[in-house]
């Protein structure tokens, strides 16, 4: 179910600890404290509703309220914030209560210099907050310059995103958010100005930590201190138990990477584009109260191995640990099969996929953080084959659409604070404004994420002409990013005018499924002649597009850019290359989603199962040999070691082997086709997804020459499956099984 936008009318005022921010050098300060107590004397229905920018943590007498973190979800905030609705029916108590709020910087207020430029972004400034509660429908409690704040004397004494957060647990506040607490020496909050968006409420899944890892080897480092190996590319924080004295302090640094002699860390990798600041850095100040356990509240960090360090004084570090989070989406799909190398990918895939949706879809969990729409288009459906996500896509969409320009253009990563217009965008990665409303359509039956931003898509649609030449080429923007050889990678002109006919094929799809005749006419008209130009640009009558390139052909093959007459001819040219190059990955992140699926869905299947298979570089499999823990940014693994922007190939494993079709004249499973693929070299796949009928279980061996299949069908679901020697099988609800010889 995707929600429509909700906001409500405030009785509430924005309120903060009273500094305001200057400009964009002005100083971090410590996270403020505020407090209210109150009387109640209803005991009916109470909710409370709270923004607090960046992050927040909620507190009702003396107890966090709920397991949420990292809350609410960042946006572009000079054009909307989320706000978060509780139930407190039943928490609280008659007589004196108290509310208790703690404010981190997040996304609000980046310190940071960046090559992004967050530190420089027009809503910039200390944390804020509003808030208000009602019981029964009436107001009893709003947010105005009579609560309290602690302004600069709270434990936590530095957060920043991007570097780190630092706590000195001398200057904890024992029953801070208690009644009978003395907060004589606090002051007044201040009225202050909101963030400058509309106030919506957040109906998105929040994120929430799913896990806690133990690390599977602890060593000494060259320079004194221990590292952690945490066993995988994972994104969250360490969480630490010491004992020692007061005032002395323990640094932990994350990192995904040791040197070249396995004795230290070595973060080189990852923190070139932040530009200020300790890089991923938190610190612990003892209150030599025994043995003491934290973990920080604002930050997250990208890591495989956690540096600790008693940096002064004397301290002994019991354990550290790892603390995971992630966007809180419910996990609806999952596959296995009988080739553990297939079985590692596809949870490494999944383990990036997770560690880049906190909030937002993201590009890398510890260097950036941003939400790179590129890598978000390219994995959603992997995303969508194994969580629900139709929520979180929905806000996501809306944070794009709060970015557009009212020429149609937008950036390439959203939010931003006006960085990414004019490079980092283009096509390819404006596609996800309107491929991710449109997977969401085909893959849950729900066309409202169309409905909802069908204007803002269509604008950029006409925005995209504009940016075309008198042939309907469009050479701006990022192609086939990421290539092991750069002179290798084709043009970004085809990838770009590929893209402009793909995304005017879906948007002519969108409007007709809106029954907007007169804009589908149109646009069906404009792809026939964008696929005009971009064949006798590109095409050369054998099979060839571009130079080439794998990509080209791919792309020319799975958009429908490819005459139909031409199609064997495209497909069996694509097939040469690779198997030519022996089916090494001679592309990049466009290519690893397409060159598979092309070469699938034209029957080479084969060739398909061996690209994602084969042992060199570069290819998928090296990464694995390699000691991958996560999906990597670069075929070579130079840089970033948890990217999700490779990550279709778990979508294509339930596609492909498992196969589960998508079908967009059954949108959201509605009739089910079932293709499987028995690969060369697998004896059984497993695969378990959750439609909107229900849950479809799908199971396959290969035995004695036969091939043999398992359904599990919800009850009134029909469907159609197509065996591997050409036969078809008509499916019904409840346990179905066939077979046919290999």
């Amino acid at each position: 179910m995707i929600p429509c936008e909700e906001t409500r009318s405030w009785h509430a005022s924005w309120i903060s600890a009273g500094f305001c921010h200057l400009n964009w050098q002005s100083p971090a300060l410590p996270a403020p404290y505020f407090r209210k107590e109150f009387n109640c004397s209803a005991q009916g229905e109470a909710v409370l509703y709270l923004c607090g920018l960046g992050y927040y943590e909620l507190y009702l007498n003396g107890k966090k309220v709920g397991d949420r973190v990292l809350d609410p979800v960042v946006t572009q905030y000079d054009r909307r914030a989320r706000y978060v609705e509780y139930d407190l029916t039943g928490l609280l108590k008659k007589g004196k209560n108290v509310i208790g709020v703690i404010l981190g910087d997040g996304w609000y207020n980046p310190s940071t210099a960046d090559c992004w430029h967050f530190d420089k972004v027009s809503w910039a400034d200390y944390p804020k907050l509003i808030c208000e509660l009602e019981i029964d429908g009436k107001t009893v409690l709003a947010s105005d310059d009579s609560w309290k704040c602690l302004r600069r004397e709270g434990p936590i004494t530095f957060n920043a995103l991007r570097n780190g957060e630092f706590y000195d647990a001398r200057k904890e506040l024992p029953n801070w958010s208690s009644t009978g607490f003395d907060d004589s020496g606090w002051e007044n909050a201040e009225l202050i100005p909101g963030p400058g968006g509309v106030l919506t409420l957040q109906t998105m899944p929040p994120c929430k930590v799913p896990g806690t890892v133990k690390p599977v080897r602890t060593f000494p480092a060259a320079n004194g201190s221990v590292i952690y190996d945490m066993g995988g590319a994972y994104t969250g924080w360490a969480r630490i138990r010491v004992r020692g004295e007061a005032g002395a302090v323990v640094k932990l640094r994350y990192s995904e990477l040791l040197n070249a002699d396995g004795n230290n860390i070595d973060t080189s990798n990852i923190d070139q584009l932040v530009k200020s600041g300790e890089f991923q850095t938190d610190r612990y100040t003892l209150s030599g109260k025994g043995v003491e356990e934290w973990e920080p509240r604002f930050v997250y960090h990208g890591f495989n191995f956690v540096e600790a360090t008693v940096e002064s004084g004397q301290a002994e570090i019991l354990e550290v640990e790892g603390r995971l989070v992630r966007t809180a989406f419910d996990s609806i799909g999952g596959f296995e099969c009988s080739m553990p190398e297939l079985n590692r990918l596809h949870q490494l895939t999944r383990r990036s996929f997770e560690g880049n949706f906190t909030g937002i879809p993201t590009d890398c969990p510890h260097r950036e953080k941003n939400g790179w729409t590129g890598d978000a288009q390219l994995a959603c459906e992997t995303g969508l084959f194994n969580y629900g996500l139709a929520e979180s896509y929905a806000a996501f969409m809306q944070t794009m659409a709060d970015c557009q320009r009212p020429s149609g253009q937008l950036p390439g990563i959203a939010p931003t604070g006006g960085w990414g217009f004019n490079w980092g965008s283009g096509p390819v990665w404006d596609a996800a404004f309107i491929v991710i409303p449109w997977n969401v359509y085909l893959y849950t039956g729900n066309h409202s994420l169309i409905e909802m931003n069908y204007e803002p898509m269509l604008r950029y649609i006409r925005y995209l002409g504009t940016l075309a030449d008198r042939r309907h080429i469009v050479k701006f923007g990022l192609g086939d990013w990421c290539h092991c050889d750069q002179s290798r990678m084709v043009d970004a002109c085809v990838t770009s005018t590929a893209y402009y006919f793909y995304l005017t094929t879906l948007m002519a799809k969108c409007a007709r499924l809106l029954a907007n005749r007169e804009d589908a006419d149109e646009l069906t008209a404009l792809a026939a002649e964008i696929a005009a130009a971009f064949n006798d640009a590109f095409y050369h009558g054998d099979g060839t597009y571009a130079k080439g390139e794998p990509t080209a052909g791919a792309i020319a093959l799975e958009f429908g850019l490819c005459p139909p007459v031409e199609r064997r001819k495209a497909a069996a040219q694509l097939a040469k290359h690779m198997e030519t190059r022996r089916c090494r990955a001679d592309f990049g992140i466009v290519g690893a989603k397409y060159v598979p699926r092309a070469l699938a869905n034209n029957g080479y299947f084969d060739t398909a199962f061996r690209v994602l298979t084969q042992p060199g570089y570069p290819g998928w499999m090296h990464w694995l040999d390699r000691g991958a823990g996560g999906l990597w940014e670069h075929w070579i693994g130079t840089a970033s070691r948890n990217h999700i922007m490779y990550g279709d190939v778990a979508a294509w494993m339930t596609q492909f082997l498992a196969g589960i079709v998508p079908d967009e004249k059954h949108p959201g499973f509605s009739r089910l086709t079932l293709r499987p693929f028995a690969a060369e070299g697998v004896d059984f796949v497993k695969a378990a997804y959750r439609v909107p009928a229900g849950e479809i279980k799908v199971e396959w061996e290969k035995r004695k020459g036969s091939f043999f299949l398992k359904t599990r069908l919800p009850r009134n679901l029909k469907g159609v499956a197509h065996l591997p020697d050409g036969s078809r099988q008509e499916l019904v609800g409840g346990n179905g099984s066939f077979h046919c010889p290999l």
